[in-house]
């Protein structure tokens, strides 16, 4: 496929054609499924969506993420795919999202404090984001994705109890990683090890799949 072809498709983030996985439970593909792998794009052994693996190629085609590290959360899957400037693939984990669903966050949810942030407000919004490393206000490791919107990845938090937000992130499936205020949690070792590794420095791009039509409707 041409390269100017590649960047004159629509992004796979607004292209209304991936419908069927706007408001899906579930939609990754087996495991090592080759139907719908992106050219040139290689996600090892790990399963992605169809529109995770065509924004991946599409990412790296059109130079969109200007030659720095980028991510992919999939939130349909609840999942984090990490690549380094020319698409290598770095690493991928499960990740804990924000509670309610929708791909939009209320004007000024950033400013408020977290108690009185009502459940239904609780979104992890979609879109691109250029991130870059720093530190919250207790001083922990985070990557920043918006900062008016208090909108970060970070290792995940301990939280309370009745949170289990561990044991979220092991179960095999995604039915139960809505539990945040809206950021990205994922495994400490892989912050660490992967998203540190990679966004240090000169910071890299967070491309936040949708999950419902209401953001493709913008």
């Amino acid at each position: 496929m041409k390269v100017d072809a590649v960047a004159d498709m629509p992004n796979p983030m607004l292209n209304a054609a991936y419908s069927e996985d706007a408001d899906a439970t579930f939609v990754a593909e087996p495991r090592m499924s080759a139907a719908h792998r992106s050219e040139n794009i290689d996600f090892a052994s790990e399963s992605a969506s169809r529109r995770t693996r065509d924004m991946a190629h599409w990412i790296v085609r059109s130079r969109d993420n200007l030659n720095m590290p980028f991510a992919i959360v999939d939130k349909p899957n609840a999942k984090v795919y990490v690549f380094g400037a020319e698409g290598q693939f770095e690493g991928a984990a499960p990740v804990l999202l924000g509670l309610a669903k929708g791909d939009l966050s209320v004007p000024g949810v950033g400013s408020k404090p977290l108690s009185s942030i009502p459940p239904s407000e609780r979104t992890t919004p979609a879109g691109r984001f250029v991130s870059a490393m720093g530190r919250n206000h207790k001083g922990k490791d985070i990557l920043w994705l918006d900062y008016e919107q208090s909108l970060s990845m970070h290792a995940v938090v301990k939280g309370t109890a009745k949170d289990r937000r561990a044991e979220r992130l092991a179960s095999p499936t995604p039915l139960d990683n809505r539990i945040s205020f809206g950021c990205i949690n994922v495994p400490e070792d892989f912050f660490e090890n992967v998203v540190i590794n990679e966004f240090s420095g000169q910071g890299g791009i967070v491309y936040i799949l949708p999950e419902t039509k209401e953001f493709r409707r913008l």
